[in-house]
């Protein structure tokens, strides 16, 4: 199976198949899953010495991982102050920090690696339709080492043509990628040190022999010390302990035609922009003259019928001035959330890991998960306990899927109500 069609793939042009998996392999360390968790794991593990094989179904970076919004920033899906209560404050804090390390990461790979052409773009603006001004103002002192600097509706309108936005936060540390690239330069690298990436490699069947755990494919087998889980919502088979702990997340993508002008007049910003909706939008301006943008999630996972009007509509309920913008890519992809809104990392028993459910986290979660994942592999580095807290459960299945869709229309309906009655405030 190939690249979908999205933007990024289009963009790169024609990227080299690697061969499927054909025989026996012995390893140290195997990984299920070339996404971001598991590239990062992949090389980290090489890295500290340790020989690592590394199989996926479809195309590295074929999934969430290649197809996002390509937003690096630090936080979590769950909100602070929900993590703070349920950690303690200090755990919070350390917890926090960890995620900034991820962010930080990405960057330094890039860096490192020469990763051309991989960042696009500094800084996001969290605007907001409707809610306390002063709350948004009080998180701007709260975080001003970080140098975050609040923007009140005429400074935020001058930046984002749009009577929708009533004050902004930016914030200067997040950045954001074309993520394709950056997938594939770390896979390169893996490649470089000696590790093996095996393509339309399903792993299907998961036992333990001897001491060693043994993964099938239709090709043979990979016997491994250490097996790492990082197939997120695109493998339900392998381990069900952690694939009922997850919910399959459907949102949407679409990337515009080349259309300098008006977006001049539009979007004065290269930085990210994303709602801080309930159930919000985010994008962002491409480096040729193109609007990224993306949002709404439902628990579907076919295609809407309508995919590019859905998604036009929404840019023109923001800039009626980009009504008429031409749609060139449009795609959708699935997220693994699980029902804590936190990433799954830790060991689900002797030699098997997992590093999966980033839905809602950004990229830099993939990043240190992977990173704690290999540091507990090779160095027995303890810090991904700092994740025990958030434990798989179950999530519903088929109920779980329903609640979350009609937790999204009620979400949908509220902000809907706070922005008219924050439209009426402001006359």
């Amino acid at each position: 199976m190939d690249y979908p069609g999205t933007y990024y793939a289009a963009e790169i042009g024609a990227i080299p198949r690697k061969s499927p998996h054909s025989q026996d392999i012995t390893c140290d360390v195997c990984v299920v899953g070339g996404g971001l968790a598991g590239l990062t794991t992949a090389l980290e593990v090489l890295r500290k010495g340790k020989s690592v094989v590394v199989l996926e179904s479809h195309r590295v970076g074929w999934g969430a991982s290649g197809r996002n919004g390509g937003s690096v920033s630090e936080g979590f899906a769950e909100s602070a102050e929900n993590i703070a209560r349920k950690t303690g404050p200090q755990k919070a804090a350390l917890l926090h920090q960890l995620s900034r390390d991820g962010a930080q990461y990405v960057r330094d790979q890039i860096e490192a690696l020469k990763i051309e052409a991989a960042i696009e773009g500094q800084g996001v603006y969290g605007t907001v339709r409707h809610g306390n001004t002063d709350a948004a103002k009080r998180q701007a002192d709260n975080d001003q080492d970080l140098g975050v600097v609040f923007h009140d509706r005429t400074a935020t309108r001058k930046i984002l043509a749009t009577k929708k936005y009533h004050h902004s936060l930016y914030i200067p540390d997040s950045f954001h990628i074309q993520p394709l690239r950056y997938v594939l330069g770390l896979a390169k690298e893996i490649e470089r040190l000696g590790g093996q990436i095996f393509e339309a490699s399903k792993a299907e069947r998961l036992t333990k022999r001897n001491n060693h755990w043994c993964v099938l494919t239709k090709g043979g087998e990979v016997i491994a010390q250490d097996i790492v889980l990082c197939t997120s919502a695109y493998d339900f088979d392998l381990m069900p302990k952690i694939s009922r702990a997850m919910l399959p997340i459907a949102t949407y993508v679409m990337a515009s035609a080349p259309m300098d002008d008006a977006l001049d007049e539009a979007i004065k910003t290269t930085s990210f922009v994303s709602d801080t909706r309930r159930a919000g939008d985010y994008y962002r301006r491409l480096k040729n003259g193109r609007l990224l943008w993306g949002g709404r999630i439902t628990t579907r996972k076919s295609r809407p019928v309508k995919l590019a009007g859905m998604l036009r509509d929404d840019v023109a309920s923001v800039y009626p001035q980009l009504k008429n913008l031409k749609l060139t890519h449009a795609w959708e992809g699935l997220m693994g959330y699980a029902t804590h809104k936190m990433p799954l990392i830790g060991r689900v028993e002797d030699g098997v890991w997992v590093a999966t459910a980033f839905g809602g986290h950004g990229l830099n979660t993939t990043a240190m998960a992977g990173c704690l994942i290999a540091g507990a592999i090779a160095d027995q580095d303890e810090k991904y306990r700092m994740f025990e807290d958030f434990r798989p459960s179950w999530a519903g299945g088929i109920f779980g899927r329903i609640a979350v869709q009609l937790t999204y229309w009620f979400m949908r309906y509220r902000d809907r109500r706070d922005e008219r009655a924050a439209a009426q405030r402001d006359g």
